[in-house]
């Protein structure tokens, strides 16, 4: 178990090192599941140093598996990012449940986080459950959100989830358990050693410096997406679909001044949440232009020009030809 002056070891007691017997390098792939809004894509961000994963308020955010690249002189450490793992009702949960399923089977270990400020509910033990059909890998348990909690209901937290652990996986439980706070850092570089320390010995997977596999495409979408999320109505997240048209340069542009033409579509279900995003008089949507240019210009390294258009695409989350169109 991670202790609190930032020392991490294993639930047996033996601490988790990075490095093989022989000093040699470590390379593979670690997923982070939990249910919706556990802070799964805030701890990527921390870890890569870099934003790479929407996040946000409101819950289920996540669409894509985003891959968060973890460079160390002794490792590399590539993070899968899911939508949050829950009972799917509608067609588009199912789907995003079944994205998860086959992205656990390919990893070399498991993050489950569980938030220190919320008690351990039945959506973390249907989590449990599936991650115990899983077979022989690696699970940790990372408890996330430290900063939201006092040392003794962190303490508290920590010996719960030891408790899931043994009465979920048998035995000793989860491989460890680590206590995080990604918002202001506490044992980020901690939870990157246990993970590592569960990496099979590998050549680097990834050229030096990348930080995500991601297209370009993607990114702006999420990053769109991240902004018209902001301060809106609980049941948006759900129904709002981001796809980008285009990214184009402009002509006739001087060299030294590029500008990126970029197209993107917001689909939502019904018109009065078109009405949401939009607000009243554009007003809303120019707020969303506006956060989402800062960030995609960021991301690509020059001057863009964001061209937002809102669509109504009814019961799109219900119907398989258009969660086909969208990407889903």
């Amino acid at each position: 178990m991670a202790r609190r002056d930032g020392g991490a070891a294993s639930s047996s007691g033996e601490f988790k090192g990075a490095t093989t017997d022989d000093g040699g390098f470590r390379a593979g792939f670690a997923v982070l599941v939990g249910r919706p809004n556990a802070g799964k894509s805030t701890l990527t961000n921390a870890l890569v140093g870099q934003k790479v994963a929407i996040t946000s308020a409101k819950p289920q955010t996540t669409r894509h598996t985003i891959r968060g690249i973890v460079h160390r002189p002794d490792a590399q450490l590539v993070l899968v990012d899911t939508p949050g793992l829950h009972r799917p009702r509608t067609l588009l949960g199912q789907r995003l449940n079944d994205l998860v399923a086959e992205t656990l089977s390919e990893v070399d270990a498991i993050g489950f986080c569980i938030p220190a400020n919320e008690r351990i509910g039945p959506g973390d033990r249907f989590i449990a459950a599936q991650l115990a059909a899983v077979g022989r890998k690696p699970i940790v348990a990372i408890v996330t959100k430290a900063d939201l909690a006092d040392r003794a209901r962190v303490t508290e937290q920590l010996l719960a989830v030891t408790d899931l652990g043994r009465e979920v996986l048998g035995g000793e439980g989860f491989s460890d358990i680590v206590p995080v706070s990604a918002q202001d850092g506490f044992q980020v570089e901690t939870v990157a050693d246990v993970l590592v320390g569960h990496m099979p010995p590998s050549p680097p997977l990834y050229p030096d410096g990348e930080l995500t596999d991601e297209p370009e495409a993607v990114m702006v979408a999420e990053l769109v997406r991240e902004a018209a999320l902001e301060g809106v109505r609980d049941e948006l997240p759900h129904s709002l679909a981001v796809v980008v048209d285009e990214i184009v340069p402009r002509e006739d542009r001087p060299e030294d001044n590029p500008l990126l033409d970029v197209r993107v579509n917001l689909f939502v279900e019904r018109p009065s949440q078109k009405a949401i995003i939009i607000g009243r008089g554009g007003a809303r949507l120019r707020e969303v232009g506006s956060t989402a240019r800062r960030g995609i210009e960021a991301l690509l390294g020059t001057k863009i020009y964001l061209d937002l258009h809102v669509k109504v695409a009814k019961d799109w989350q219900r119907d398989p030809k258009q969660l086909g169109r969208l990407g889903f």
